[in-house]
């Protein structure tokens, strides 16, 4: 019987439609086909990719957006998912442009190893955190609208109900105008502009407790997905939570802490010429995770003695502030992603309960070990090729040595 031939899928990602297209591993066009954005369409299409061979991988656009729900499926049904960037102008002007050829031309870039890219799961808490910081960021927003609104009715608002609020903080000029009682004739002038300035602080108020509830369910999730973070001087909720957005539910994708440096644009970039010896501002990266990094440094800069000193000890040397400033992004950069990778592995060992499986080593078991490796080990764990055709699972070999199980490897 003939072997499946292996084939690579390219999925265009849209609002209503997702563009799924097939080739095979020398790059020759098979099929193309519309699917719509539904859990059924999301079954079809996976069918009708495996319909052509056996799927070694899948490009995709989008995986951040129109594709987020689609890449979810597909890994849930043991594909695996490449993050590809839409072409440069320059290829799209010369090859078209339409659904069908950037369904291809994602898959092309996949076989050519022009992408590599691994997407973000989005399926763990740091996904929770990204819907509960959209909600806080446009809270935030709001909220600033509404006191600069607030003021500017001050400013020309009649004489006297202006004397009577100018001088007020913000805190205490909410409170009073909360608790006004402005009349009820809406021709004066003076009680409509104290009518619109009650309902403003209402607002305002209402806001400051929608962001207070928001921080109060950010804190219980960093705190149990990254518990060293908030820890770390200068690191608070809101920065600790764009931090964790940016490395997503799986940082084990980022290579090193040099990556995730460049992932922030905190990674400088080479200026150098003749006798000067430079570095300049990365602009490329996620800008919010870089405001996330100036926020710390700025806190630390005013309130940590180790950095003072450092800013210090760099000045002397003959290094101007922006440049001191970058030196301790990258730090900053690399202190975060050790505590982004421990906390993951500790989830991993986690919900491994300290069990590992070794698939690239064919392991001789002089004694099976406990009847919990065979018995309580989900399906998909009991591997047939390894320990020689019994289904157990091989924890790591502190843990073997730990509970005195006898245990040789040899490479597969």
């Amino acid at each position: 019987m003939s072997q499946p031939i292996e084939v690579i899928g390219g999925i265009d990602t849209h609002t209503d439609v997702h563009q799924a297209a097939i080739i095979d591993t020398i790059g020759r066009h098979l099929a193309t086909e519309a699917f719509p954005i539904t859990p059924a369409g999301y079954q079809d299409l996976l069918e009708w990719l495996q319909s052509y061979g056996q799927v070694l991988v899948v490009g995709m656009e989008g995986t951040g957006s129109f594709g987020a729900e689609l890449g979810r499926y597909l890994r849930a049904n043991q594909l695996r998912v490449i993050e590809v960037d839409r072409p440069d102008r320059r290829a799209r002007r010369a090859a078209g442009k339409s659904n069908s050829i950037d369904a291809y031309a994602a898959a092309t870039a996949v076989l050519a190893g022009r992408a590599t890219g691994t997407p973000k799961k989005r399926d763990g808490a740091v996904e929770a955190i990204r819907g509960l910081r959209v909600v806080r960021a446009s809270a935030v927003k709001a909220r600033t609208q509404t006191i600069n609104q607030i003021k500017s009715l001050i400013i020309t608002a009649p004489a006297a109900v202006r004397e009577a609020l100018r001088s007020l903080t913000t805190t205490e000029l909410v409170r009073r105008l909360a608790a006004s009682r402005p009349g009820a004739d809406l021709t004066d002038p003076a009680t409509a502009v104290k009518i619109a300035l009650k309902r403003l602080a209402k607002r305002y108020q209402h806001l400051n407790e929608e962001i207070a509830d928001a921080d109060g369910d950010l804190r219980v999730l960093i705190a149990r997905t990254a518990p060293g973070l908030l820890a770390l001087v200068g690191v608070g909720t809101e920065t600790a939570g764009q931090l964790l957005v940016t490395a997503g539910d799986n940082p084990e994708r980022l290579a090193s802490e040099a990556s995730f440096a460049h992932l922030c644009a905190a990674a400088p970039v080479p200026a150098s010429s003749g006798r000067t010896d430079r570095h300049r501002l990365n602009r490329g990266g996620d800008r919010q995770a870089n405001r996330a990094l100036h926020t710390i440094v700025l806190v630390r800069m005013r309130h940590d003695p180790r950095t003072r000193d450092y800013v210090a000890r760099r000045t002397l040397e003959g290094l101007l502030t922006k440049d001191i400033f970058r030196c301790l992004k990258r730090f900053v950069a690399r202190e975060v992603y050790h505590h982004l990778t421990s906390a993951f592995k500790r989830r991993t060992r986690a919900v491994s309960h300290g069990l590992t499986i070794y698939r690239s080593f064919r392991v001789k078991l002089s004694d099976p070990g406990p009847a919990a490796w065979r018995d309580h080990a989900p399906a998909a764990d009991r591997d047939p090729d390894i320990c020689q055709g019994r289904n157990v699972l091989v924890p790591p070999y502190s843990s073997r040595r730990r509970l005195g199980v006898p245990c040789t490897a040899t490479a597969a």
